[in-house]
Parts: structure tokens; sequence; C-alpha cells
């Protein structure tokens, strides 16, 4: 009952059931509405037939009633008294006098006070009422059967002047019978209708997640086997299935290629800090041994490279980690002359600097002094007598940018040498070369403030780097 499946079948059959119930007493309202109409229309009809042939009467006759089939008919005066009724008529109720027995007309005084009843001008004698008859529900005994009927009251006048109002029933077994028939029919046809949607939402559920449980059974197995390079199965649909399908196969793409970096991070890592390491304490045993031989400067300068390789490597961590740098306003321009200042004249070859001034940036100043100052030893390696820096704005970036008059970087190695603990051939060497993490922490630092480092040609001949950043 916790599955997916389960519970969308429940949901979608509940939600069915409700709306064939509202739906099915809708249809009875309906149909019961319509049925009541057709009796009131059938029940008026015959009033007013009945009506017409009383006011076209001889004056002063008795009131006779045609006879019906299955429409009782009875007309009251205005006393409330029945003056007339149907034939077989043998009870009746609804229609505010229960005797079917008429009751003779009462006769003059001879006082000639009937004469104005008889006056032939008077147009108030024999017709029938206008506008809307009255509606009223009862029942009715014909000939020993009792059933409900729809009761019509029409006013009319005979042609001796008295006033009368005919009384005529529709039965209403249509309405009963049509209505129960449709009632039973939903009671019966609703259950094996929500049995249906019941068993084609199940199976139709159960073939849509599918797809999902092989998903579910491929990460598992992939989770028990540690084996980053599997996928799991992508349906050839284009549905909601397919893209979660993509997108997890995507995201062990994503996972394999971290963990390969993470694996080759580690192995270089060993790799680079054994060097230094060995080579200190060899100079250490040395020196042990023989006091007067120990390279103390050279002792100094493993420690320091070393120093320097541990740094990088807990920055590159740090960054890995997903660390956000803390966010100031700078200027790049001052930036740039507080590093060139600390850097002294100890530069093996000078820099230039074409500075604008008032070029800010939102970032992490110590990480973007670390860009500038990686970018700047690696020019100064590469280049042949000059080192240019200019600091300028293009439309929302604020641009760095750092070239050399050198032998430049090939076309096909201007991405690789993003890569950690890459060096080009031509720097290779453990004092020139360094170990291969500058230019990767520069680039890994300019995403972090969601800017682009790039390498292309120097208008002086050498290798241009170009930093973007979003104008503060």
């Amino acid at each position: 009952m916790r599955s997916v499946r389960a519970k969308t079948t429940i949901g979608a059959t509940a939600v069915v059931a409700v709306a064939l119930v509202a739906a099915g007493f809708a249809v009875l309202m309906v149909l019961r509405a319509y049925l009541t109409d057709q009796a009131e229309l059938q029940a008026e009809v015959t009033a007013r037939e009945v009506a017409s042939r009383i006011a076209a009467g001889a004056d002063g006759g008795p009131i006779t009633v045609p006879s019906t089939e299955d429409r009782p008919v009875q007309v009251v005066d205005e006393d409330g008294r029945t003056v007339a009724v149907s034939k077989d008529l043998e009870r009746i109720s609804g229609t505010g006098s229960a005797d079917v027995t008429p009751e003779p007309r009462p006769t003059g005084d001879g006082t000639g006070d009937d004469s104005d009843e008889n006056d032939p001008d008077d147009p108030e004698r024999g017709h029938v009422a206008g506008g809307e008859p009255r509606f009223s529900r009862g029942d009715a005994t014909v000939d020993g059967d009792t059933a409900a009927y729809r009761f019509a009251a029409v006013e009319a006048t005979t042609g001796d002047g008295r006033s009368v109002t005919v009384y005529a029933g529709a039965p209403l077994t249509v309405e009963r019978d049509a209505v129960e028939s449709v009632r039973e029919a939903m009671l019966v046809g609703l259950p094996v209708l929500l049995v249906v949607v019941g068993s084609v939402t199940w199976l139709v559920t159960r073939r849509a997640l599918r797809p999902v449980e092989d998903i579910r059974t491929e990460m598992a197995a992939i989770t028990a086997s540690e084996d980053l390079s599997r996928r799991v199965p992508e349906p050839g649909t284009r549905d909601e299935v397919a893209r979660l399908a993509r997108t997890t196969n995507e995201t062990l793409a994503a996972l394999e290629a971290s963990v390969e970096r993470q694996r080759r991070f580690v192995a270089d890592a060993s790799h680079e800090l054994r060097s230094p390491i060995a080579s200190l304490r060899t100079q250490l045993e040395v020196g042990e041994a023989h006091p007067g031989l120990l390279d103390v400067p050279g002792a100094v300068a493993d420690t320091v490279r070393l120093q320097q390789l541990a740094a990088d490597l807990l920055l590159l961590a740090r960054l890995d980690a997903g660390e956000r740098p803390g966010r100031s306003r700078l200027d790049l321009a001052a930036l740039t002359r507080e590093q060139l200042s600390q850097r002294g004249t100890a530069d093996r070859v000078p820099v230039t600097v074409a500075a604008e001034e008032g070029v800010e940036v939102l970032g992490s100043p110590g990480q973007l002094a670390r860009v500038l100052g990686n970018l700047l030893d690696n020019a100064q390696r590469h280049a042949a007598g000059a080192v240019t820096v200019s600091v300028r704005r293009e439309g929302a970036d604020a641009v760095l940018a750092v070239g050399d008059d050198g032998s430049g970087v090939p076309a096909d190695e201007r991405e690789r040498i993003f890569e950690r603990f890459v060096r080009l051939d031509d720097a290779r060497s453990r004092d020139e070369g360094g170990a291969g993490l500058g230019l990767a922490i520069a680039r890994d630092v300019a995403r972090r403030h969601d800017g682009t480092l790039t390498v292309g040609g120097s208008p002086e001949g050498g290798a241009l780097f170009v930093l973007r950043l979003p104008a503060g």
C-alpha cells in the first residue's frame, strides 16, 4: 500500500468513483426533472381540454367529464365541492378535495335571481382562464389501482357563469420506473467500472514504473560493486523516466570523472611530495653523518618547495570541497601594484603595467592575489625579456591580462596546461617547472569567482593569459 503504484491506483479509483457518483446523481436529477415536466405537460393538456369542453357546454346543464384512460380528472366548484369526476375514480388526494362523489347542483328559489347568471352578454361566462396552471403532487385510485400523479389545476367558467377548477392528473409511473431502472443500472455498473479503472491503472502504472525499478536495481548493483563505469538503462521513450535515466547517467559520469580525478590527484601528489621529502631526508642524513657536507641552502630550498606544494594541495582540496571564497570589493589595479611591490627587484624579468583606475570586482583578495602571482610566475619563467600586465574594463567584465615575449603555448596544449600536475616538455625541470599546479589553481579560483581564465597569443609573440571577472 505504500508503493507509488498502489497509491496511484487508489487515488485514480477514488477520483473516478466520486466523479461517477456525482455524474449519476446529476443524471438522475435531470431525468427526474425531465419526466416530471413531461407529466406536467400531459396533465395541463388534459386539464385544458376538459376545461374547454366545460366552458363550451350548455348553460345550466350538468358538468360531465370525458373518459380518459390513465388520467383522472376532478372538477371542483369555488366552494370546494366536487361537481364531476372521471370514470372509475375511487379516491384522490393532492387536489384540495378528497371527495370523489359529485354533489347535485343547488337549484334556484324561483325569485328570478338566476336571470343574471343566464345573461348571454356576460363576458365572464363560458371561458377558460389564462395564465399558468397550478401543479401539485398526489395519489389517485382508478378502478382499484393506486398510483402517484402530477396534477394540473386550470380555472374555467361554465356557460351559466359558474367558476370551477379542473384537476387533471398524469401518472408518474414512467418517471419512477425510469429513475429506478437508471439507478439500478448505475448500482450494478459502478462497481464494475471501478474495478476496470483500478485494474487498468494498476497495469499502466506498473508498466510505466518498470524502467524506474530497472534504474533502482542497477543503481543498487553499482553501489554494491563500486564500479562507476556502469550505467543505468535508458528507455527509448521521451518521458520523465527517460530524462531521469539520462540525468542519472550524467551524474554517474560526473562522479566517475571526479573519483578518477581524485585518484590521479592523490597519485600525482604522492609522486610530487616524494621527491622533495626524499631529497631533504638525504641531505639531513648526510649532514648528520658528515656535518661539513650539509647543504643548508639546498635543504632550505627543498623545504620551501615542499611548503609551497603542501599549500597548493590544501588550496585545491578546499576548492574541490566546494569552498566559496569570501567576497569583498577590491580594485584590480591596486591589487596588481601591491603584488608587484611585494615581489621587489628580485624578479628575473621586469614587468610593465598598464592599468585603468576604478576597475573593481567582488572577490577574495587572497585568492585573486594568488591567481595574479601564479600568472606572473609563469610569465617570468617563460619570458625572454619582457612581461606585461594590463587591467581594463570591457562591458560588464573586468579583464586582467598577463603576457610575455617567450615561445608561447602551442594551440593544441592551451587547455591541457590547466590540468593538475601538467607541465610542458620545456618546463619539466623540478627547479624551473614547478609542480604543475599554478595554472590549475588559477583557473579553479577564476571559476569560483564566476569568471574565466584562458590563454592565447601575445602581441609580443609569447603567451597571453586573460582573466575575466564580473565587474563589481
